[in-house]
């Protein structure tokens, strides 16, 4: 008889050894069906072994050599908690003598070679003739790969959890046929909702007439979506993903919905105050550059301060607005509180100017100071047809004695 024949595992009462001579038919059967036994033992894919009251291994397989690294001759005869040590519990194998509970263990052990694995492992009590104690036979399995795979899911489940209850935020999910699978998150408490309050129903049902409908069975053929709504009082943005299976088939859509209610409010504070403050810089441009009407005809544009290209853009928009609306024969831009303009700006007046003149009026600068003179005969500016004055009273008594020559000569053509 092989050596797998003398071994039969598993079982609460060993079988004893046959003698060579079987009286019996049926004995020869048993023989036969314990060596076959053993021998699928033997080929097992699991880590088979036995050990004895005494902690000593008795048995051990090929799957045992392969997947702990040890062959059978090196385990053989040693101690099984010195073989395969339980980190944290050395007297996790002798406990198991006294244990009949077959719920499995897992335990990391150190392997030949010195990398450590993690097994799952089940065992059974053997007992003797008399029913006694005399063993242990375990039957183990790497669960390594599935224990790190099932670490890594709890991490992400705790990441998860993490961001649906710190963030107001709402993390769902629906199958193919609109049925949430997956409904959580801080935002939906905030709405008066139940973690999980719609798992089960079909979205489709509890929202027959809502807009979102149509984006979610756009979803569902493959489009993803994202938009803005109100509902429940609270401002929404709503992201669809498709989810597809390994084959590429979409089998739900992956919902990711914001609770955007603060933002909301903060953005419409800030357009309020954007308008209110579009509105003061409005009033300080009209104040800071009023074009007064000081004579019949006659306008006058008093500058003060830094003159940028934005401001003098402005003052042009105004003054020929001025000029069209009242008809006025003279623009007079007083220099006089400017204490610096820019080049761009500098050609910005003469270009000023030149619009005047086609309007029909003249436009006079009065007031220039020693610094911007400069800064205009730098730029080569040519201002030979423009009337420039020292000061508003000279320009005012300008434009009065120009309106009195028209005037006269317009009398005799009246007579």
């Amino acid at each position: 008889m092989d050596e797998p024949s003398r071994r039969v595992m598993n079982v609460r009462v060993k079988i004893p050894c046959m003698q060579a001579s079987v009286g019996s038919q049926e004995e020869v059967e048993v023989v036969k069906l314990a060596s076959k036994r053993a021998r699928l033992l033997e080929r097992a894919p699991l880590a088979i072994a036995e050990y004895g009251r005494d902690l000593t291994i008795e048995d051990w397989n090929q799957a045992a050599e392969r997947l702990l690294g040890y062959t059978r001759e090196e385990a053989l005869g040693r101690r099984v908690d010195e073989l395969l040590p339980v980190r944290g519990d050395p007297s996790a194998w002798r406990r198991l003598l006294g244990e009949d509970d077959a719920a499995p263990r897992v335990w990391t052990h150190a392997r030949k070679g010195g990398d450590t694995a993690i097994f799952e492992w089940s065992h059974e009590r053997l007992l003797d003739e008399r029913g006694e104690v005399s063993g242990v036979g375990i039957f183990g399995q790497c669960v390594t790969e599935r224990a790190e795979e099932l670490r890594a899911l709890k991490a992400k489940e705790q990441i998860l959890h993490t961001v649906t209850q710190t963030l107001p935020i709402v993390v769902w999910a629906v199958d193919r046929d609109g049925v949430f699978t997956f409904h959580e998150g801080k935002a939906a408490t905030s709405a008066g909702l139940d973690q999980g309050q719609f798992v089960g129903k079909s979205v489709f049902e509890l929202f027959q007439d809502h807009p979102q409908n149509a984006m979610l069975r756009r979803a569902l053929a493959g489009e993803a979506g994202h938009s803005t709504l109100s509902t429940y009082g609270v401002s929404w943005e709503n992201w669809q993903i498709p989810v597809r299976d390994e084959r590429g088939e979409i089998h739900g859509v992956l919902g990711v919905t914001l609770d955007v209610t603060d933002a909301k409010n903060t953005e419409q504070e800030l357009r309020s105050r954007l308008e209110l403050i579009e509105r003061q810089q409005q009033v300080i441009r009209e104040l800071s550059t009023p074009i007064i009407q000081v004579w019949d005809g006659v306008l006058t544009l008093p500058m003060i301060g830094i003159l940028d290209s934005a401001r003098t853009a402005d003052v042009m928009d105004s003054l020929l607005e001025a000029i069209t609306r009242t008809g006025a024969r003279y623009a007079i831009l007083d220099l006089t509180g400017v204490e610096m303009v820019d080049t761009k700006t500098a050609s910005y007046l003469i270009q000023l100017v030149g619009a005047i003149r086609l309007l029909g009026a003249e436009g006079i600068i009065t007031g220039i100071r020693s610094n911007v003179a400069q800064t205009v005969v730098a730029l080569g500016l040519d201002l030979t047809g423009t009337t420039t004055l020292g000061n508003l009273r000279a320009a005012l008594q300008h434009c009065i004695r120009q309106m009195s020559k028209e005037h006269a000569a317009s009398a005799p053509q009246r007579r």
